[in-house]
């Protein structure tokens, strides 16, 4: 199985997507890993990525997802996955769940404003809510709530009781 934490950039995909993979014992794949450079150096310079943009790192990641379940393996990947249609990509991959981390502007932003080390800016926020198609087919998550609620809640969801 690949759990999928989707969601706007700060809505917490990372964070959450690592203490659920870490519960589960299972491996955690950020999707900016697969980013191509052109794209993270587009968005450091605050333009945010068109649709041509972003199917080669879907696809990137939809691979990826592939070689696991093909392995006989499960993991959690974090990818923002705003469209159906990326979200659909990936799902063509085999079994993947879709974790949606809803959240709002007042609260997102304030995350993406303390955030140091990340070559996103704060100000591409918008564009990602511009972007988001709120998917009808996923466990949705309340970023409001604490990691540890979040975690839990997700493998309630699933059905996942143990490790």
């Amino acid at each position: 199985m690949i759990v999928l934490m989707m969601g706007v950039c700060g809505s917490g995909k990372t964070t959450t997507g690592k203490a659920l993979a870490e519960s589960f014992g299972w491996p955690f794949f950020d999707g900016d890993d697969f980013h191509p450079e052109a794209n993270v150096a587009k968005m450091a310079a605050g333009l945010p990525l068109t649709d041509a943009d972003r199917w080669p790192w879907i696809e990137r990641i939809a691979e990826a997802m592939r070689g696991v379940l093909d392995r006989g393996g499960s993991a959690v990947f974090a990818c923002s996955a705003l469209k159906s249609a990326h979200r659909q990509r990936m799902q063509r991959a085999g079994d993947v769940r879709v974790i949606f981390l809803n959240g709002d502007s007042e609260t997102i932003g304030p995350r993406l404003a303390a955030r140091t080390q990340h070559f996103m800016p704060a100000s591409l926020l918008p564009s990602q809510f511009a972007a988001l198609e709120v998917p009808d087919d996923a466990l949705v998550v309340d970023i409001r709530d604490a990691v540890p609620t979040q975690v839990a809640r997700i493998r309630d969801g699933l059905s996942i009781t143990t490790a």
